[in-house]
């Protein structure tokens, strides 16, 4: 309370001040450096080898020579690219700019693309984005007389690709203060040394880099803010043809661009011509000086989108249906032949987030497959990815989103091991499916005022994302179906006051909500302008039923027993008393023949309803003790969990149920 109460006489709204506050902010002071966007941006020449970088470009420039500018087929390599490209050109330099096909040449330099360099008299390879696992790439540049400079931001191995410069903030040897630039942030750094004055480039590119930072989800802390904070206001104003047009395609107005624009409307459409095959659509996007050509371009990107789409919609039915019946396992690694390698990541990214857990899809060709992978809660894909890199051909990228090459038959034990490492990470105390919320608070502070306030985080983004409040104790008042059916409108009462929300993608089933219904809600809050008139709206995120008493989401120790890990603490903690059973048994009884919901969730109802307290983990073991006696049947599926009480004539022997047995033997250790 002590740091709400300082931000306030700083000056901060109390709204923000409690946001600010449960981030970790102390004072005013603090705050004006989490928040800061125009802190002067450090100089280029801190990171390891940008002088050798620019001076080595310098040359190429002086002595007219071919330079390629070698960029990755998403939208941070993508802007990464053209930035770098229109400096050089603007420059004199003899540029052409090389972005590999994402289908016949896959990610990073190549030795087609190389050699295809060569013979056009390529005398200078500069990447952008991609080429810090490059050894044996850089190698033959070397035998066949090309210099190579590198740039990167992702993660390094062990040995670095001998280039004549090797420029990443994640170098082990560098002094850079900021490490998580994007590409497009690192490639704008070369052109600030190459220039000599960073804030002339700035000025001309931030539009880009801040397309590139928020596509790529940088955090937007230190630079990266600075970057987006003015790239948005650049972008709201744009002079390149290209971006205006899709701005306009796709329906993003001058005063609606902010990160959420970026991560939602521009970049899927710019993606989509790498992810179809069409690369060099996006590069002219950014490059045409052509108004006309802009329009043709814009268009021709939201229909790559739209057919990319339809592709993701038949890509996911396929993995879902072939996801094995009943407790989904740690990792997920599926391969099939007729996926599209373009669409995939997407995917992953999608089932990941589904089933709260690691995803890694693997496009099958012949007795080899190209994979790309998401992660979840933490898992850190370049590290796990590296300790099984002996299954494996190939390997790249970073902690949350990685891809690789892989045999056909190394696919079943790099699944065994990846699942079991993952199982490994997941021994924690909280579940996989946790939000986190900034703070709870009270109706009379959600106010127009009070949100208004909050803009001051803004932009908003990973690293400072948008709030995410909880109220509690709100009874649902009304519930409307709206968008065909897709999504649900809500009013909620908390004493005398009403609320407005709408839930995306949610029905009162999956949600396992009624009306009359008392729950907590977490939420953004947001403004609602409709015909001029402004009000409170919650976008809801998540619900689940208010409990006056305590429900613990604590599973590490149920996780123990399954894995036959028990102390005789941990077994007392999970045996059930005869009380828990029979309450547990009662409600499953009043919800009739089967229940579908998920676990936590139905945990707090049948707290509330018997006011009774109870945490996740005991009523786990619960359910497992009722399956193992045939009292019940359980299916998991989709984060949620199916229940069906199966009939019987006979009263049944709880004390026979394994679990029970295990959990009285331990305790008696």
């Amino acid at each position: 309370m002590s740091a709400v109460n300082a931000l306030a006489s700083s000056g901060y709204a109390p709204l923000t001040a409690m946001v600010l506050a449960s981030r970790g902010i102390a004072d005013g002071e603090e705050a004006e450096a989490y928040l800061s966007s125009d802190a002067p941006l450090p100089d280029p020449y801190l990171m390891t080898d940008m002088d050798l970088a620019a001076g080595r470009v310098g040359l190429a420039m002086s002595r007219g020579e071919k330079i390629a500018v070698f960029g990755d087929y998403d939208v941070d390599g993508i802007t990464a690219t053209c930035l770098l490209t229109d400096f050089l050109r603007r420059q004199g330099a003899k540029v052409r700019s090389y972005i590999p096909g994402r289908l016949e040449e896959g990610y990073g330099l190549n030795p087609m693309a190389i050699r295809q360099l060569w013979e056009e008299g390529v005398k200078l390879i500069v990447t952008v984005d991609c080429g810090i696992t490059a050894v044996a790439e850089a190698e033959l540049c070397r035998e066949l007389g090309m210099d190579l400079v590198i740039t990167d931001h992702h993660e390094c191995k062990d040995t670095l690709p001998n280039a004549v410069a090797v420029v990443d903030p994640h170098r082990g040897d560098g002094g850079y203060p900021h490490k998580n630039l994007s590409g497009v942030g690192v490639a704008f750094k070369l052109a600030a040394a190459l220039c000599g004055d960073q804030s002339a480039v700035f000025r001309e590119y931030t539009d880009m880099v801040c397309l590139g930072t928020v596509a790529d989800v940088m955090p937007l802390q230190g630079e990266n803010r600075a970057f987006v904070s003015e790239g948005l206001k650049s972008l709201a104003h744009t002079r390149r043809p290209g971006i205006a047009a899709l701005m306009r395609e796709c329906g993003c107005t001058p005063d609606s661009i902010s990160a959420s624009t970026i991560g939602f409307m521009l970049a899927p459409r710019i993606n989509a011509a790498g992810r179809m095959g069409q690369i060099d659509l996006a590069v002219e996007l950014f490059l045409t000086d052509d108004p006309a050509r802009a329009a043709e371009v814009a268009k021709a990107l939201c229909e790559l989108n739209r057919q990319r789409q339809a592709v993701e919609s038949e890509i996911y039915r396929q993995a879902i249906e072939m996801l094995p019946q009943g407790t989904i396992p740690e990792a997920i690694v599926l391969a099939d032949e007729s996926w599209h390698q373009g669409v995939v990541g997407i995917v992953a990214s999608r089932i990941a987030e589904e089933f709260a857990c690691p995803t890694f899809l693997i496009c099958l060709d012949g007795d080899h497959g190209k994979a790309s992978s998401r992660s979840y809660g933490g898992f850190n894909l370049f590290a796990s990815l590296t300790a099984l890199s002996p299954l494996l051909e190939s390997y790249g990228g970073h902690e949350l989103a990685a891809g690789f090459t892989i045999t056909r038959e190394n696919i079943p034990e790099f699944r065994r091991r990846i699942c079991a490492m993952a199982g490994d990470f997941y021994q924690d105390d909280s579940p996989r499916t946790s939000l986190d919320i900034d703070c709870a608070v009270p109706a009379e502070l959600l106010t127009i005022g009070g949100i208004e306030s909050l803009d001051v985080l803004e932009p908003c983004g990973s690293g400072c994302p948008k709030p995410v409040l909880m109220m509690k104790n709100l009874t649902v008042e009304r519930i409307t179906m709206v968008g065909g059916g897709k999504h649900m409108r809500l009013r909620f009462r908390s004493g005398r006051s009403f609320f407005n929300a709408i839930y995306f993608s949610a029905t009162p089933e999956s949600a396992s909500i009624h009306t009359g219904d008392l729950v907590d809600a977490a939420f953004n809050p947001q403004i609602n302008d409709f015909r001029g008139e402004r009000s409170v709206q919650m976008n809801i995120l998540d619900l689940r039923p208010s409990c006056a008493v305590p429900c613990s989401p604590e599973v590490g120790d149920y996780r123990a027993l399954k894995r036959d890990c028990l102390t005789a603490e941990i077994a007392q903690s999970l045996l059930p008393q005869r009380a828990d059973l029979a309450m547990v048994w009662r409600y499953l009884a009043a919800g009739g023949p089967e229940i579908t919901e998920s676990p936590l969730c139905l945990c707090r109802k049948i707290v509330r309803w018997t006011g009774r307290p109870m945490s996740l983990g005991q009523f786990l073991t619960c359910l497992d003790i009722f399956t193992e006696v045939n009292l019940i049947e359980t299916r998991r599926l989709r984060g949620v969990m199916s229940i069906r009480l199966i009939p019987c004539e006979t009263k049944a022997n709880l004390n026979s149920s394994p679990t029970m047995q295990q959990l009285l033997q331990a305790k008696e250790r």
